[in-house]
């Protein structure tokens, strides 16, 4: 949400780096969103290891490519539903990834319990606020709001592990993911009884086989 004002200059940027540069080779788009997976993996051990400062610029590394891949879809004409559902996929992964070593060493620390319990709701935090969006999205609801989405949470860790406040970090997460996702419960719901009123103002009565459908559903 805050950098939703720098997105189209961050766009137009990237996209002028990859037509000077890796336009005119063979590197698809689908594979620089795995390499930066494959970065985002090889944290978990700099993380478990407690070097945090290393992990954070691996992940900064890693954000990169992350930007790099869409330039690249675009600029190839490459853009196609699976690689849009890699992305997503592997975003996932990549977060799931960072929790993990981040637990991996925290269970090794003595009177750590708070920062396991902080690291476990940021990750039911960090995934609702997309699923909530793809299922909004499915739906046919628009979703493109929150205080704490993705790009600003990837600044958060990278902040957090490059300064080594990481327990401001996962305070941070902790809380901002449950609001945003509570965000984007209630601007879901408005949208949905927007439409309701619509639906009853101007609209024909449901059908028999709409109601069937509303209650099986």
């Amino acid at each position: 949400m805050f950098l939703e004002r720098f997105d189209t200059k961050v766009r137009l940027f990237t996209d002028t780096i990859v037509t000077k540069t890796l336009a005119h080779t063979s590197l698809s788009a689908n594979v620089l969103t795995v390499l930066g997976s494959v970065m985002i993996l090889g944290s978990i051990y700099l993380l478990a290891s407690g070097a945090f400062f290393w992990a954070g610029c691996l992940i900064l590394g890693a954000s990169i490519f992350d930007m790099l891949d869409g330039a690249v879809a675009r600029v190839k004409n490459e853009t196609s539903r699976f690689g849009a559902f890699l992305d997503s996929t592997l975003d996932r992964y990549s977060e799931a990834f960072v929790y993990f070593g981040l637990l991996l060493y925290y269970q090794q620390t003595i009177h750590s319990s708070y920062e396991i319990i902080l690291i476990y709701t940021s990750v039911i935090g960090s995934f609702l606020v997309s699923y909530i969006r793809a299922r909004a999205e499915a739906l046919g609801f628009d979703c493109k709001v929150g205080l704490l989405e993705r790009p600003e949470r990837i600044i958060l860790v990278v902040l957090g592990l490059l300064s080594g406040w990481t327990s401001v970090m996962l305070w941070a997460l902790a809380i901002l993911t449950h609001i945003t996702a509570l965000q984007r419960l209630i601007y879901v719901w408005r949208q949905s009884q927007e439409g309701e009123t619509d639906h009853h103002s101007s609209g024909p009565k449901a059908t028999s086989a709409q109601k069937s459908a509303r209650l099986l559903h």
